[in-house]
Order: structure tokens, then C-alpha cells, then sequence
């Protein structure tokens, strides 16, 4: 069953205050609290409007050297300016803090009609949306204006300074712990209320939030990187023992309508949109107007990260044969590869319903995505496939990472019960000491590989780079794509480098400054509305 939102809706809408501002205010006039906020489905209600600001489908992987677009991207070439007026980056976040603020002001009121449980799981869901926002800024921007209530014109918050990183990522831990210990798990939300916020989805993006800070003051050499690291162990261990989630057995189903719904215990988080056509929520056309059209396509690199089966990469395997036709690409790999690109022989699009090789037209890296790639779907322009946004595969690979990082190693059994499990799927051999030892690996690169594959395409490399403070190094590279098979890709036009690969866009134009480029830009409007809020360095 979906979240009922659609009937709920509108009168959400109207309780939060839709309209976009900056950071920021909420006209009392704005909201109906007369005749609202005295039964638990007025909460549910305002609360359902919360869910609406979970990410769609998009193509932020460009930013990052896992994907290239129809164009060059200025995130990842680095030309990109500071924006004159705020975008959905820093509006987005601050709209769902005003809400969920709003909530949590409110909702107390009925207090006398619903019991305190039930009131605080609410507030609960409340405070995990208010932490999922601050995280998202914190990400962006370090220190953010730090706002825990509904402000109205005149509020002297509007005019103070940003809060410190470390002042917006305690809230954060505060928020979650909140939500962790008031919500109920998946097994107690069953199938009516799938979708919903659960106990473990905070825990697990608990884990996310102190593995990103942890790593990136690690690499970056500032703050505590030790006490995040030991938060994201204990909240990613949490989620493992607590035997709620699990993984699902086929990992291209996980991203179709087969992979759908509470009997998937992967699925922490996810964006829904509807069972079928004539039962859904909204839709989407996420196959044919990005993956097919070619606005986000797969890149050399992120090809080139997929293991041979017996565990080695495509450097050290004597399994590794160069391809003399393009589906030699797949031979012998993980086969999360297959599952995640396009080869010869697998369903495409209604006009032409067997893929062949990319369209370099508009697959500028002769590569193209086949996550949530679907035949029907591409037809009706109107999926209901769901967006996994937080999946157990994460969990697992993050409590991995984090127990290497805090102390330097990691044991076989560590191993065992995370990355081999994912790689167990995949078809590849184990990770082990042994393995790394034998064939001169580096234990940290082969766990970052490991997330790095299961979680392509799913919009997590570019903060990756950013917290190992990487992306001055991968981010200058230049841009390939898959080797050009002449007997097979139809064009004439493309660049090549010597070894016959699709050069995408070159080095010389790609740029990362790293005084500057690992923070984002403030708004300029945002600093000319508040005189406190200071830029960035170098912006």
C-alpha cells in the first residue's frame, strides 16, 4: 500500500505554506490552526506533505566522474559561478525545515487526542525531515543558518550569522536520535504503512550523516573525525543487528517494480510513486528522458571499477581480456555491471526493443545506464517504479568503511558479513586480507571500489570525493568513454584517444580548485538578504 498523500494533499500544502522564500519566513496567515491540528489524521496529514520533498529522479552523478551528460557539466569541470539568486539547493532544504518546524509547534496541540506515543512519532518523522534537510546543506555549504522554529517577518533570526558545521551536525544527531527511539520499526509499520519513516531508517541515515563528517574530517584534517566514525559503527551495527532489513536477491529487480514494496526488506528509503498506471501516487519518466536521451550517461571509469569474478580488478586479472566486440566489456565481470549498463541483447525501448550499442548522438560515452531502464516504462513515459534512496547495501558498506577508517583494518569477518555479501551477489570472489596482501591491493581503495559499484548510479560518488578530498585529482581527469568498436558504433565524428577510447571531454578543460571547490557557493541574494550570512572562501 502507498502513502496516502494524494487525497491529503492539498490541505498540507496549505498548513506548511508552499510558497518559496528564503530562509525563512512563515506568514501566520499562511496557516489554518482554528479548526486544524486536533486529531492524529491532521497530524498524518500535515506530516504526509513531508514526504513530497524527497529527491526524484535526477542526474546528479554528472557531477561527478561516474557520468557525463549531453554536455559538460560545471560542477564537475569545475566552471561553474557563484548563483546570483537561490535554486532548489538552497531553498529546497529550508522549505521542508519551515514545515516540519511547523509541525513540531503544532502538532503538540492535540495532544489531548491522541496518546503520547502516537503524538511522538509524529514529531519524530518531523525531526528525521528537519535533520534530512540540515544534512543536505551541510553537505553544500559547511555551516548553514541553524532555524528550529517557524519565523515570521520581523524574527531576528532571519539576520544572524550561519552556525558553525559541528552546531548543524549536533542538531542532526539530536533529530535522529529523537527519531530512532520513537518510531516504529518496519515489522510494526507492516505493509499499510509502507514507506513511512522507521526506527532504522533514521539509524541508517544516523550512519550516512557520521560517515560522510567522519571521513571528511579525517581527510580534510579538522574536527573529530573519531567521534563521528564511532557513531556511524554503532548506528550502522545497529541497523544490522536489529534483522529488520536484508538483502534482495536479484540486484536489477531492486531497481523495477519487482523489487517493490515491504517484501523487499532492502529498501530503507524510498521515493514512491505508485503500483501501477491507474493506482499511483505521481509518475515519472526517468528511463526515457534521462538514461535513453542521454542525459546522464556511464563513463569509463566508473566501467573500469567493476571486478573480474575472481575478485581482481581489470588491471591484475588474468581473467581480463580486451574486448574485440562490446559486450567482451561484461565478460567475466560482476555482474552488478550487466545489471547496471546496457549490452547487446537486453530489452530497450518500444522502437527498438533489443539494445545494440549506444547512440553516440546522445550517449556521448557509448555507455548508457540501465538501472530502472524498463521497456513498458518508455512507452508510457509514466513509471511507477519507485526510487531507493536509502537501500541495507549502503548500510553495510558504510559500517565497513568506517570500521577501516577508525582503525586502520579491518578482520575477514568484518568482511564477511558486509562487502561479501554484496559481492556474493554479484557473482566475485571475497574480500580478504589474504586476497589484498597476495595480489598488492590496498584494502581502504577495494572497500571505496565496493561502494562505489553497488551504489552507482545512484547519486552518492560526488560527495564521495568530496569527504575523501579526492575529487581535485579524479575530477581534473578526462572524461572517456567506452572503446570505439567501428564496426558497431555508427559515427564518424567522435574523438578518440590513442588506444582507440571515446574521449568525452579533455583534460584542459576541467578544472577543481580545492580553496574553494569543496564547499559550495552561497546564493549571492541570500547574503544580500541576511548581511551576517558570509560566502565561502573563493567565492
Amino acid at each position: 500500500m502507498k502513502l496516502p498523500i494524494k487525497n491529503t494533499l492539498f490541505t498540507a500544502l496549505l498548513l506548511t505554506g508552499l510558497a518559496a522564500c528564503e530562509v525563512d519566513r512563515l506568514p501566520e496567515t499562511n496557516i489554518s490552526d482554528e479548526t486544524f491540528w486536533k486529531t492524529e489524521s491532521d497530524i498524518k496529514t500535515a506530516n504526509n506533505y513531508l514526504y513530497t520533498f524527497l529527491p526524484a529522479f535526477n542526474t546528479e552523478d554528472n557531477w561527478s566522474d561516474d557520468a557525463f551528460g549531453l554536455a559538460s557539466n560545471n560542477i564537475s569541470d569545475g566552471s561553474r559561478l557563484a548563483p546570483a539568486t537561490a535554486t532548489g539547493d538552497y531553498n529546497t532544504p529550508y522549505n521542508l525545515i519551515r514545515a516540519a518546524n511547523n509541525i513540531l509547534e503544532k502538532a503538540p496541540r492535540a495532544a489531548g487526542a491522541v496518546t503520547p506515543a502516537t503524538l511522538d512519532r509524529y514529531l519524530a518523522e518531523a525531526r528525521f525531515f528537519r535533520a534530512w534537510s540540515y544534512f543536505s546543506l551541510v553537505q553544500k555549504y559547511g555551516g548553514v543558518p541553524l532555524i528550529l522554529k517557524t519565523l515570521t517577518d520581523t524574527s531576528p533570526e532571519l539576520v544572524t550569522p550561519a552556525a558553525t558545521r559541528d552546531e548543524v551536525l549536533a542538531q542532526i544527531y539530536q533529530d535522529l536520535d529523537f527519531a530512532a527511539q520513537k518510531l516504529p520499526t518496519p515489522t510494526a509499520l507492516g505493509a499499510a504503512d509502507y514507506g513511512r519513516i522507521s526506527n532504522t531508517a533514521a539509524l541508517a541515515f544516523k550512519a550516512r550523516v557520521a560517515l560522510f563528517e567522519g571521513t571528511r574530517a579525517k581527510f580534510h584534517k579538522y574536527g573529530e573525525p573519531t567521534k563521528h566514525l564511532t557513531l556511524a559503527v554503532a548506528a550502522a551495527k545497529a541497523v544490522i543487528d536489529s534483522k529488520e532489513h536484508d538483502l534482495f536477491s536479484n540486484y536489477f529487480n531492486l531497481f523495477q517494480l519487482a523489487g517493490e514494496g515491504r517484501q523487499n526488506r532492502e529498501n530503507i528509503i524510498v521515493r514512491q510513486y505508485g503500483v501501477s498506471n491507474t493506482d499511483r501516487v505521481s509518475t515519472h519518466a526517468y528511463f526515457r528522458s534521462s538514461l535513453e536521451t542521454g542525459n546522464m550517461n556511464p563513463t569509463r571509469s566508473l566501467a573500469d571499477s567493476y571486478l573480474m569474478k575472481d575478485g581482481l580488478p581489470i588491471t591484475k586479472s588474468p581473467l581480463y581480456k580486451a574486448p574485440v566486440k562490446s559486450v567482451d566489456v561484461f565478460a567475466n565481470r560482476d555482474t552488478r555491471m550487466s545489471d547496471t549498463f546496457l549490452k547487446a541483447g537486453d530489452p530497450y525501448m518500444t522502437t527498438k526493443p533489443v539494445f545494440d550499442i549506444a547512440n553516440l548522438v546522445f550517449n556521448k560515452t557509448g555507455f548508457t545506464f540501465r538501472k530502472y531502464a524498463n521497456i513498458d516504462d518508455w512507452n508510457t513515459q509514466a513509471s511507477t517504479i519507485d526510487r531507493a534512496l536509502l537501500r541495507y547495501a549502503e548500510v553495510l558498506v558504510t559500517y565497513a568503511e568506517a570500521k577501516y577508517e577508525l582503525d586502520g583494518a579491518i578482520t575477514d569477518a568484518d568482511l564477511d558479513l558486509t562487502i561479501n555479501r554484496l559481492r556474493a551477489r554479484g557473482g566475485v570472489a571475497k574480500l580478504t586480507n589474504a586476497l589484498v596482501t597476495a595480489n598488492a591491493l590496498d584494502m581502504r581503495e577495494e572497500i571505496r571500489r565496493e561502494r562505489r559499484v553497488e551504489l552507482a548510479q545512484e547519486g552518492f560518488r560526488y560527495w564521495d570525493l568530496i569527504r575523501w578530498k579526492t575529487a581535485e585529482t579524479e575530477l581534473t581527469k578526462p572524461v572517456l568513454g567506452n572503446y570505439f568498436f567501428k564496426s558497431e558504433y555508427v559515427s564518424s565524428t567522435v574523438n578518440l584517444t590513442p588506444d582507440n577510447y571515446i574521449l568525452v571531454q579533455a583534460a584542459s578543460f576541467r578544472k577543481f580548485d580545492p580553496a574553494k571547490d569543496y564547499l559550495w557557493p552561497f546564493p549571492v541574494n541570500e547574503i544580500a538578504l541576511n548581511p551576517e550570512l558570509k560566502q565561502n572562501p573563493g567565492w
